[in-house]
């Protein structure tokens, strides 16, 4: 990256003071697109990833903070190859800290990137508080033929890092001509003429440890290009993803595994759906685990009675990381997707989404609350981002607060928002 575009960069980042309650921080790289960013935190110490592109390039940049995103450095560039990432908003680069004691926390960074026909994992650590970042190496098991990510990463208390994707190399030398719309570029095969649960048992979920050689299979029959989720409650973690279950009904599935194990139990349908679609709907789950070790779960889905196109947006609690409660529709005021949940530094899930309002898709935000009878209760967060066309926002919580990303448009095109929940 140029000494020029590094300045530009950094003029372009500004506490824009849209509500007096949710300043927002725009981060961008001058000249490109901004887009699909996730968000990691400890403590004080936040990382931001995201893609910014031209018409012919997409790389990765970091930006960090050391004060809870009141100030954020110059952006850096990840990805060593110029070019070489392809990530959208379904599949974004995914960052994740470290722990690393007396120290500023590693920062790692985990995407998806293309060489020829092949798509491969691979991730950059940085070890100097995001100001430069080591060669890209790829995920364990990763390097094969056909398509893969959609991925999640978890750190556990050791530093273990694990990352759960979405594998597709069965059905490299199949059809590959996608029914619907595709993330990132990449095709899946057409369930139009055959059994999409058929097609799905080809591909799998896969998950590897940064620290062993290979990879595991969790299971086959994920939904094609949903995102995945994995957590972690200090000795167990959780998984889950969209999957494909008999008849081509497409509900969220959930698996665990204890720390250091590659072995996860058998999944379970986290929530009685029976959503039948014949295609991928492109809106995965998201999970987040509270002070008390409860698993909390969020997802879009097809309401029964609705339209075809009208998702809903659902949550559900586990307490014991085995079953989850009945689940509840999130309160939406038009339509909705992309949602996200992450724990407050009070220990009250905090969720977020995007939602079409007044013909604009906007960002909203809500704490999970639970009321007397043990049920959720979901109260709005009032937010005031005036800028129109937000969405795929992000979230991650801290004894910090939980710290909101999401792509907003500015006058070059679009950029990175950033906000703190306290």
């Amino acid at each position: 990256m140029s000494r020029s575009l590094l300045l530009s960069a950094a003029l372009l980042f500004g506490a824009t003071s849209l509500s007096a309650q949710r300043p927002v921080t725009e981060l961008a790289v001058a000249n490109r697109s901004n887009a699909n960013p996730t968000v990691a935190a400890e403590g004080a110490f936040v990382a931001i990833v995201w893609s910014a592109a031209t018409v012919s390039s997409m790389d990765l940049f970091v930006a960090v903070s050391r004060d809870t995103g009141r100030t954020f450095s110059t952006p850096v560039q990840v990805n060593r190859v110029a070019g070489d990432a392809r990530v959208s908003g379904e599949n974004p680069a995914r960052v994740a800290l470290v722990p690393r004691k007396g120290k500023t926390p590693e920062v790692l960074v985990v995407w998806t990137a293309r060489a020829g026909s092949t798509w491969t994992l691979q991730y950059a650590r940085s070890a100097d508080g995001g100001q430069s970042f080591s060669a890209a190496t790829p995920v364990p098991g990763s390097v094969a033929a056909g398509g893969r990510g959609w991925h999640s990463v978890n750190v556990d208390a050791k530093g273990r890092v694990s990352i759960l994707w979405l594998d597709h190399r069965g059905l490299a030398t199949t059809d590959t001509t996608h029914k619907h719309g595709t993330s990132a570029g990449m095709t899946a095969p057409s369930t139009a003429a055959a059994n999409s649960t058929a097609r799905a048992a080809l591909s799998q979920v896969m998950v590897a440890q940064l620290d062993k050689t290979a990879a595991t299979a969790v299971t086959s029959s994920p939904c094609y290009c949903c995102k995945t989720a994995i957590v972690n409650d200090g000795t167990t973690r959780y998984a889950a993803w969209r999957h494909v279950f008999p008849n081509g009904e497409r509900d969220i599935a959930f698996a665990s595994a204890s720390n250091g194990a590659q072995r996860f139990t058998t999944p379970v349908r986290l929530s009685d759906d029976h959503w039948k679609l014949d295609g991928c709907p492109d809106n995965g789950p998201s999970l987040a685990v509270d002070h008390a070790h409860g698993v909390h779960a969020v997802w879009p889905t097809l309401q029964s009675g609705a339209a075809s196109s009208d998702l809903s947006l659902f949550y559900a609690r586990s307490r014991d990381g085995k079953r989850f409660e009945t689940r509840q529709r999130i309160p939406t005021t038009g339509p909705a997707s992309h949602v996200q949940v992450a724990i407050g530094r009070d220990g009250v899930p905090v969720i977020a989404w995007d939602e079409v309002t007044n013909g604009s898709r906007r960002l909203a935000l809500a704490r999970v609350r639970t009321a007397a009878d043990g049920r959720a209760t979901f109260e709005r967060i009032p937010f005031s981002d005036e800028a129109p066309g937000q969405w795929y926002p992000a979230l991650a919580g801290s004894s910090s607060g939980v710290f909101a990303t999401w792509v907003r448009p500015n006058a070059g095109g679009s950029a990175i928002g950033f906000a703190r929940i306290p």
